[in-house]
This record gives structure tokens, C-alpha cells and sequence, in this order.
């Protein structure tokens, strides 16, 4: 039995060891809850637009100020926080920042606006959510809203 206990114990210690010396990528790394968050541009039926490191379509929300979440409960479950990581991303002419939920999660922004993905959209590159209630919008390249009404089918991927 204390030769089981040892082993295991070798086994734990040796576990830790490898973690410590895990890989440092910063912003290539998006595996874990700890990691750097990631956007990007990708081309759309809407244009340019900005996506999270997955490719997936983020969305702005009318009733949000700079700095400030209005976007609780149910609207969460269809309305993702895009989840800020252990650094900001960096986008060439575009203010990226974090900004802190009211339940102390981090969420990234766009000049001050929080980020969003549609649940609905289902796959990379899709723009469901575009227009939705007249208050959710695509980002632009440039960190502003895109206002164009979407197309019929709304999948208009890249």
C-alpha cells in the first residue's frame, strides 16, 4: 500500500512539474479560461467585420453605455459575454479594452462598448443576430456599429 502511495504521490508531483513548465503563447493560447482573448477581421455578407478568435460574429447592444453591461439573466443566454483572458488583444485602429460585470467577470469591449456573440449563430462567419430588436449590431473593422439591415436568410457567412 505505501508503495501505491508513493507512486501516486511521484505521479501528482511529476504532474506539477510539466504544468509549471507548460508553454507561454500569450495571445496564440485560447484553451483555457486563463488565456488571451482573441479578435479579429473576417469578410461577411455585411462587409468586414470583427470575430472572436473561433471566427464567430460579435455584436455590440444598443442599451449598453461605454464601460456598462445592461445585458443580465436571460439576455446572457442568448447573448454571450465575449469573455476577456489574461491580456487585451491588440487590433490596429480599434480601442480594444475590458470592462467588469456586475458579477466580476471580464468582458471585452470596443470603445468602451461590451462585446457580445448571438447564441443563435451557429457556426463561424454567420450574422444572425445582426439587427435583432433594432438594438443588437455587427462590429466594423474599425470598432464601430454596422447599421446595414441583414440579408433574408441572415447566414451570411465568409
Amino acid at each position: 500500500m505505501r508503495r501505491v502511495a508513493g507512486v501516486v504521490a511521484a505521479m501528482v508531483l511529476g504532474l506539477g512539474v510539466l504544468t509549471a513548465c507548460g508553454d507561454d503563447k500569450g495571445a496564440e493560447s485560447s484553451s483555457s479560461t486563463g488565456a488571451a482573448a482573441q479578435l479579429k477581421t473576417a469578410d461577411s455578407g455585411l462587409g468586414k467585420i470583427l470575430v472572436d478568435g473561433n471566427g464567430r460574429t460579435v455584436y455590440v447592444f444598443d442599451k449598453d453605455t461605454a464601460g456598462k453591461s445592461n445585458c443580465e439573466g436571460d439576455c446572457l443566454a442568448k447573448w454571450p459575454a465575449v469573455a476577456a483572458g489574461d491580456s487585451t488583444p491588440k487590433l490596429d485602429g480599434v480601442e480594444v479594452s475590458t470592462i467588469t460585470r456586475s458579477d466580476g467577470s471580464k468582458q471585452l469591449a470596443v470603445g468602451g462598448m461590451p462585446l457580445y456573440l448571438f447564441a443563435a449563430d451557429s457556426k463561424a462567419g454567420e450574422t444572425k443576430g445582426q439587427a435583432v430588436g433594432g438594438v443588437w449590431w455587427v462590429v466594423g473593422p474599425d470598432g464601430k456599429k454596422i447599421t446595414t439591415q441583414p440579408s433574408s436568410d441572415g447566414n451570411s457567412g465568409y
